[in-house]
């Protein structure tokens, strides 16, 4: 069950894209996105952008949360990825794909072009990578079934795949 003050018609409607909705639930969840930054950011700096970054996330994708009880739980994991985000860039780690995601490159851009763009990063992949991307996340298949589909072992899909995800991300933010 969500938490009390998110009430499930509020969220319902939010899902459903009514903006007046979005901006309550926007409002409703600002103090408990700046709670759980404080908790997970290592700085305040982190805390004020993780806030800020969160609630823009909540706002695009809201539409796509499966189940209106499962927002506490949505809500915390995108703090505890902005905060993580944000730790990895002060230390000079390269950006996960979560980073490219929600990258404001993107943000505004039409799904059309965006598909096409990611149909171009796809086909800019050698086969046994392509094979790979579009088996795991286009066909949604688990990493066993890929593993005894292509008869590789489990180890070899996971490190393929993981290469694939950062061939694309280099293809799409450059």
């Amino acid at each position: 069950m969500p938490a009390p003050h998110y009430n499930p018609d509020l969220l319902e409607a939010a899902r459903g894209g009514d903006e007046v909705a979005i901006a309550s639930l926007l409002a409703l969840a600002q103090p408990d996105v700046r709670r759980y930054a404080q908790y997970a950011c290592s700085s305040s700096e982190d805390v004020k952008d993780a806030v800020q970054e969160t609630l823009w996330i909540i706002s695009r994708r809201v539409g796509g949360l499966r189940a209106v009880t499962s927002f506490s739980g949505w809500l915390f994991a995108i703090v505890r990825r902005e905060c993580s985000r944000l730790a990895r860039r002060i230390m000079g780690h390269p950006a996960d794909l979560a980073e490219v995601e929600n990258s404001l490159l993107f943000a505004h851009r039409p799904a059309l072009e965006l598909r096409i763009d990611l149909a171009r990063a796809i086909q800019s992949l050698p086969d046994h990578y392509r094979e790979i991307v579009i088996l795991r996340d286009i066909q949604e298949r688990s990493i066993g079934e890929i593993s005894q589909a292509l008869g590789r072992s489990r180890e070899a899909v996971k490190a393929n795949l993981h290469r694939a995800r950062v061939l694309l991300r280099e293809y799409l933010t450059r």
